[in-house]
C-alpha cells in the first residue's frame, strides 16, 4: 500500500509520511538496516540512493547521495544515528553534508524519528516524523520537494516486499 497520510504541521514544525506494509516488522527493519535494500526504496524513483556508509547503531553514521536522470549526483546527505530499538525504532539527525558526513551549515538539520509498529495480520504501519528547527527550515524542505521525495520513495517499498514474498517454484 503506498503512503496512506502525509501530515504537516507548520506550528509543530513536523512533518510526518505514515504507510502500512504487508510485511513484519522485522523484515520492515531490514528496509533500513541493508544499505543494499535501502538504496532501492529512500529517494524517489527518479533519484535514486547510494549509500557509501550505514552504520545503524547509536552514534553510528549513515552517507549517502542520489544520482537525478541526468546522471548527476546531488549533493551529499548524513544521518547521525541517535538511538535505535530494533525493529521499532530509529531516531536519526539528517543533513545535507559533504563526502564525509559534514554537515553543509547552509541547510537545516532535522530530527528524524521511524516507527515500525505490529498491527496485526502481517502488517506493520510504519511513520517517518521529521522536526525541523524553524518554519523557515519547513518551508525551505518543503519548497525543495520533501514531501513528494519521500511520499514517492515510501511508494516504492510495497513491489520490493511483493518480491521478497514470491518464493521460486
Amino acid at each position: 500500500m503506498p503512503v496512506t497520510t502525509v501530515t504537516k504541521d507548520p506550528v509543530a514544525l513536523t512533518m510526518t509520511v505514515t504507510t502500512e506494509l504487508s510485511a513484519s516488522p522485522e523484515r520492515v527493519w531490514q528496509l533500513w538496516a541493508d544499505p543494499r535494500q535501502l538504496e532501492r526504496w529512500w529517494g524517489p524513483p527518479s533519484y535514486p540512493a547510494t549509500f557509501v556508509a550505514l552504520d545503524l547503531i547509536p552514534g553510528g553514521k549513515a552517507i549517502y547521495y542520489m544520482t537525478g536522470p541526468d546522471g548527476q549526483k546531488t549533493p551529499y546527505s548524513s544521518w547521525n544515528i541517535v538511538a535505535t530499538d530494533p525493529p521499532k525504532s530509529i531516531i536519526l539527525r539528517d543533513q545535507f553534508a559533504d563526502e564525509t558526513g559534514t554537515p553543509d551549515a547552509d541547510f537545516p538539520i532535522i530530527g528524524m524519528r521511524v516507527n515500525i509498529e505490529d498491527i496485526g495480520g502481517g502488517r506493520t504501519r510504519m511513520s517517518i516524523h521529521n522536526e525541523f528547527p524553524s518554519a523557515e527550515a519547513l518551508d525551505k524542505m518543503l519548497a525543495m520537494g520533501m514531501e513528494e521525495g519521500m511520499t514517492q520513495a515510501v511508494g516504492q517499498i510495497d513491489a520490493m516486499l511483493a518480491e521478497s514474498a514470491q518464493v521460486p517454484a
